[in-house]
């Protein structure tokens, strides 16, 4: 009965891994591309800091699904580890991982900081909302996580057992594991980031409030309306899917939770959903964006055919036009 039951989580897992896993990654990465086109291609949200923030998680969340996702798809569901088969990719991978998601957290935090500035009634706040301290702040902050992530790089290996021969890519430092699991996992890209945008949501939802009372011109209002607004709904959203696996995780290194071989397949199968879920959030922004917001919508379908399409068509035209013959 317990060989059962272990099978079967075993082959639920692979079904999950293939199917949501691969929807995930698609709609992810489409849906990260479509944020990246329709922040670039408008001025108001070239102009905006805020939205410079959300272009750049949206790039480092492409990143994090790409080598993240993709090479769990791959040996999850089809048995293909490339980091069994390369060290490269071994230190490759969770390095790139760790960076692309310490980012996109940092992002999150940066943008809804900056629409608590910008919707604040002091002028001497809002002054800190513009691009050039967007730049400085992520380039700040993108180099510590590129220096802080240099350890898995060093201590992430290909380690062969002793009893199986089986090769495994991982820590070959304990200290390392306990910063990893909870210095760097849990403190830095789960309760820190919790808690500022918690508290800071909460204010610029305040803020944003008494928008109405203040003369402050329409454009810019309705501006940081919607990017509050879209922030906020993905804010909620990044705390019920990311406290799951946050739980599961702490119960995970609990040794007496493991000891049973029935009881630890449950925690490998609730650590597996839920890490989906995390996966989700990081490929869900766009969707987000295009649900709460109708201007977005509206911006998204400007784009798309009144820039793009309508170019796309002018330049066939100008190639496809031929000179009469006289």
């Amino acid at each position: 009965m317990p060989s059962s039951i272990i099978s079967l989580l075993a082959s639920v897992s692979k079904q999950i891994t293939i199917y949501l896993g691969s929807f995930t990654l698609i709609a992810g990465v489409i849906g990260g591309l479509l944020n990246i086109v329709v922040f670039l291609s408008l001025r108001t949200f070239r102009e905006s800091s805020a939205a410079f923030y959300l272009t750049v998680m949206s790039i480092v969340n492409v990143g994090q699904l790409l080598t993240g996702l993709l090479s769990r798809i791959m040996s999850s569901g089809f048995g293909i580890d490339w980091t069994l088969t390369s060290l490269f990719y071994c230190k490759f991978r969770s390095y790139c991982f760790n960076v692309c998601a310490s980012t996109s957290m940092t992002c999150v935090c940066l943008a809804i900081i900056d629409q608590y500035l910008a919707t604040s009634s002091r002028v001497q706040w809002r002054q800190w909302c513009n691009i050039k301290v967007a730049r400085r702040l992520v380039l700040v902050f993108v180099l510590i996580w590129i220096i802080q992530g240099i350890p898995y790089i060093i201590y992430y290996d290909q380690v062969i057992s002793t009893t199986t021969g089986q090769v495994t890519c991982i820590i070959t430092n304990n200290i390392f594991v306990q910063y990893t699991t909870y210095g760097n996992f849990l403190a830095f890209q789960k309760i820190l980031p919790i808690c500022i945008t918690f508290v800071f949501g909460l204010l610029a939802y305040n803020n944003v409030q008494q928008l109405g009372y203040r003369t402050v011109p329409l454009v810019r209002r309705e501006l940081d309306k919607q990017l509050t607004v879209m922030i906020l709904v993905l804010i909620v959203f990044a705390f019920f899917t990311n406290m799951p696996y946050t739980v599961i995780y702490i119960v995970s290194t609990t040794a007496q939770f493991t000891q049973d071989p029935v009881l630890s397949a449950q925690i490998q199968f609730a650590s597996l959903v839920t890490t989906y879920l995390i996966y989700i959030y990081f490929a869900s922004p766009f969707y987000i964006y295009v649900c709460v917001s109708n201007r977005f919508r509206r911006q998204l379908i400007y784009v798309s055919f009144e820039i793009y399409v309508n170019r796309f068509r002018g330049r066939r035209m100008v190639i496809n036009q031929v000179m009469p013959e006289t």
